[in-house]
C-alpha cells in the first residue's frame, strides 16, 4: 500500500463539540487526509459532523467498534457505507459470521474498508483475565488477527507491540490501524504504546494519534513533527 506520509497518520476527533472537532480538522487538514470520529463526538453530534468533515476536503474513520449480532452489525455497516466514510471498525471478538457479515453488507464497494478491533492497547495481561481470558495476551491478539484475516475483512486494529508479526504473518496487503502511538512517554491508560516512527517502522499503514495532539498548546506543531519522523521511518 503506497501511501504519504500525511495519509498514514489519523487524528482522533476526541472532543465534546463540534466546533472543537472542525476547527481541529482546519487547523491540522494540512498535516493528515484522515479524522477519526469516535462514540464521544458520534454520540453527542451524530453523522452530520461527518458530513462536514467531508466537506472540508476530508476522509473519516469511524471508529464505532460495533459488537452485535450479524444482522445489526451489517445495517450498522450499511449506514456507515451511506454517510461515504473511507474506514470503520467492528470487534473480531464477534466471531467469524459478524465479520462476514459485516464484509457483504459492504457489497462491491471498496469503502468503508473494514477493520476489527483485536485487543485494545488500553488492556494488558490482568485486564485480559479479569475478563475470563485466560490466554496470553499475544495468543489473544493472534487468534483475533487469524480469525479476522480468514473472515476476509482488510485489516486490523493492533498495538504498537504486534504490528511486525501481523505484518509478517498476514502479508503486505493486510492492512494495520495502530493507536497506542506517544511521541513522548505519557501517564495515561494506553499500557501497549510505541512513538510513530517505531509503529512504521514494524510495519503500520496508519498511525492514530489524539490526545498527544489535541491537547497540545500547538497542535499543527505536533502533528508536523509526527508527519516528520513518519517521513523518515517509510
Amino acid at each position: 500500500m503506497e501511501l504519504t506520509p500525511n495519509e498514514r497518520l489519523i487524528i482522533a476527533l476526541d472532543v465534546d463539540k463540534e466546533s472543537a472537532a472542525l476547527g481541529l480538522v482546519d487547523e491540522l487538514k494540512g498535516y493528515c487526509s484522515i479524522f477519526k470520529v469516535g462514540s464521544q463526538l458520534f454520540t453527542r453530534c451524530g453523522p452530520g459532523v461527518i458530513e462536514k468533515i467531508h466537506d472540508k476536503g476530508c476522509r473519516v474513520f469511524l471508529d464505532m467498534k460495533y459488537h452485535d449480532i450479524p444482522n445489526t452489525v451489517s445495517e450498522a455497516i450499511k449506514a456507515a457505507a451511506n454517510m461515504g466514510v473511507f474506514m470503520c471498525t467492528i470487534h473480531a471478538g464477534g466471531g467469524m459470521k459478524m465479520m462476514q457479515a459485516a464484509l457483504e453488507a459492504r457489497g462491491s464497494s471498496i469503502t468503508p474498508q473494514i477493520i476489527g478491533v483485536t485487543v485494545l492497547t488500553s488492556m494488558d495481561q490482568s485486564m485480559l483475565e479479569e475478563v475470563g481470558v485466560m490466554k496470553p495476551l499475544e495468543v489473544q491478539s493472534s487468534l483475533l488477527v487469524n480469525l479476522a484475516q480468514k473472515a476476509g475483512i482488510d485489516g486490523v486494529v493492533a498495538s504498537p507491540h504486534e504490528v511486525s508479526k501481523i505484518r509478517q504473518t498476514c502479508g503486505q496487503d493486510f492492512i494495520i490501524v495502530t493507536p497506542g502511538i506517544r511521541p513522548w512517554i505519557a501517564d495515561d491508560d494506553q499500557k501497549r504504546v510505541a512513538t510513530p516512527r517505531e509503529a512504521i517502522r514494524f510495519g503500520a499503514n496508519f498511525i492514530v494519534v489524539g490526545r498527544p495532539i489535541i491537547h497540545a498548546r500547538s497542535p499543527a506543531k505536533v502533528a508536523e513533527q509526527i508527519v516528520g519522523e513518519i517521513q523518515e521511518a517509510i
